[in-house]
């Protein structure tokens, strides 16, 4: 994340992932003003404390926020899928071999420390406050203002903002990774609230039956999405 990006800038992985959907799935299904309501900030945490809560809220807020193009993800309750996920197989590492030795290596040879990633957050989390606290006049991470906050996102993702109880770098690497599948997921997984996301990039969610537009190439999809469970944005 380039320091000098604007904020809108970094929505642009959502064109990728976009690019790869077929054409009729990926057809604007509603316009971003069916989409104004979607702006209630999600309160409910179980894992993070209150100040952990802070920062997370204030991280994703930066990693995608809200804009004329669709709605951000705190708006779309990513914070309470990362909350859940720390909570869940993925939180507990549960089904990645955690044994040593622990070298560093390519990312190839597959995930090296012995924390697991709610570890990884707790200790991220308190190690960026106290950088903060220590550079920026006694202020957390969520009291300082965007281009700042923008700015210490960024030396976390090269590397150049590291730690000795955790690796900046991947304290990062989880947090933007959970954050895109938070915003992207089912709504079922606690984020992606109202397939507030889904309708921003026309993906039509877990449809059964598109028999009736495998023929209508280039045709706008008209019909809103559909969550794994049934439910309708």
């Amino acid at each position: 994340m380039d320091k000098s990006q604007k904020p809108e800038s970094r929505r642009g992985f959502l064109g990728v992932i976009a690019a790869v959907i077929p054409a009729l799935s990926i057809a604007s299904c509603a316009p971003f003003s069916a989409l104004k309501h979607v702006t209630a900030k999600i309160d409910r945490h179980r894992f993070f404390t209150e100040e952990e809560w802070a920062f997370l809220n204030a991280a994703c807020g930066r990693l995608i926020p809200a804009d004329d193009s669709g709605p951000g993800a705190v708006e779309l309750a990513v914070p309470e899928f990362i909350d859940r996920e720390m909570d869940g197989l993925f939180g507990h590492a549960v089904t990645w071999y955690m044994q040593g030795p622990f070298v560093s290596s390519v990312p190839e040879l597959g995930y090296q420390s012995s924390l697991t990633p709610r570890e990884v957050y707790r200790a991220g989390i308190a190690a960026v406050n106290t950088h903060c606290r220590n550079e920026f006049g006694n202020k957390t991470f969520p009291e300082l203002p965007p281009a700042t906050q923008n700015a210490v996102l960024s030396d976390l993702e090269s590397g150049a903002l590291d730690f000795d109880a955790v690796s900046g770098k991947s304290f990062f690497n989880f947090l933007l990774q959970n954050t895109k599948e938070g915003y992207l997921a089912d709504p079922i997984h606690g984020g992606n609230k109202e397939m507030g996301s889904w309708k921003m990039i026309g993906f039509p969610g877990a449809r059964a039956d598109f028999s009736d537009w495998v023929d209508k190439y280039g045709a706008r999809y008209p019909i809103g999405p559909v969550g794994v469970d049934g439910g309708r944005g």
